[in-house]
């Protein structure tokens, strides 16, 4: 799966597709109700898409087992909390650690230091599962988690600069900015890289403002980016200008915003990407549903590369209208 080539991607995606329109019992009930038979499903655009509020409802599973973990969402109320059930932690973590590698090579070869202070105090967060797996990768002394402790993290990375070390800094957007406000540095060997988030903790910002503070406090050219959430075992990492690249088992795709079964698949001449409500292939959900209706807006390249513009309204009510709760 991870080693998959550009030209076998489709027919990956239809065997997972076959394989979970049959196990998978909530994806097979809403295939049912689109009217859509699995085996007339034969070119990839035709797959159908998973509203991702379904994992707020129902438990996504595709065969049945006995969970190794479960992630949640950081929702507001119990009730309206995303899980992801897992059969296999191995699964994620191979996802992870080839995605990392192949945009930023061996986390042995960094420091990362983890600015997450919301997802830290829970103790089912697939982003700290990640971060704190590539920071024991990382095997570096100074590497790990820095809960709200701005003058530790700024004399850790001053010393990093001065020894010229690789260094990832991974920050929920409100931290970072709650960093910059109090601390100015250049930084020269350091990447910032943000995961984005305010959880209520400041008014929402869109991403070039909050790059542009960033940029500003650190002398930086630019800000790296994390697009992952709950539902996905895969990410996509941007290293400057809010534009995303997918590891080979990820793909995104647009999505009409009122026809979620209608995809703009086609650029014309004069086009140099297509806009909509943003579907998220994941071979790595093997066991849950690689096929995802987001909630999120964007643009996808030429290039397969895409940008994430905001979210939709509405966004709980859109995708369960169609079954149940």
């Amino acid at each position: 799966m991870f080693s998959v080539k550009e030209a076998g991607f489709e027919n990956l995606a239809l065997d997972v597709f076959s394989f979970q329109s049959r196990h998978n019992p909530v994806y097979k009930s809403y295939l049912e109700v689109l009217q859509i038979v699995p085996l007339s499903v034969k070119k990839m655009e035709q797959i159908p898409f998973l509203p991702i509020s379904f994992f707020k409802s129902r438990e996504v599973l595709t065969t049945s087992f006995e969970p190794q973990a479960i992630f949640e969402s950081s929702g507001t109320t119990e009730s309206f909390k995303s899980r992801h059930i897992l059969r296999d932690l191995s699964l994620y973590e191979k996802s992870f650690i080839n995605g990392f590698e192949r945009f930023y090579g061996p986390p042995k070869d960094w420091c990362i230091l983890g600015l997450l202070p919301s997802y830290l105090e829970r103790n089912n967060s697939s982003l700290i599962y990640m971060v704190k797996k590539l920071i024991q990768l990382s095997g570096h002394e100074q590497s790990g988690f820095y809960l709200d402790e701005f003058d530790k993290l700024f004399n850790v990375l001053n010393e990093l600069e001065k020894q010229k070390k690789k260094t990832l800094l991974v920050g929920v957007t409100f931290a970072l900015l709650d960093f910059a406000e109090k601390y100015s540095l250049p930084l020269q060997h350091t990447i910032i890289m943000e995961t984005g988030g305010m959880k209520g903790r400041r008014e929402e910002m869109v991403r070039n403002g909050v790059h542009a503070i960033l940029k500003k406090a650190f002398h930086l050219s630019s800000v790296h980016s994390e697009y992952g959430m709950t539902e996905l075992l895969s990410q996509a990492y941007s290293k400057g200008d809010g534009i995303f690249q997918c590891p080979l088992w990820m793909k995104v795709m647009a999505r009409d915003e009122e026809d979620p079964l209608e995809l703009h698949m086609s650029f014309s001449k004069n086009m140099s990407y297509v806009s909509g409500a943003i579907n998220v292939i994941d071979l790595a959900n093997i066991y849950s549903c690689s096929f995802i209706a987001t909630d999120d807006i964007g643009r996808i390249y030429k290039d397969k590369s895409f940008e994430v513009l905001g979210r939709m309204d509405n966004s709980d009510l859109r995708g369960c209208s169609l079954m149940t709760i």
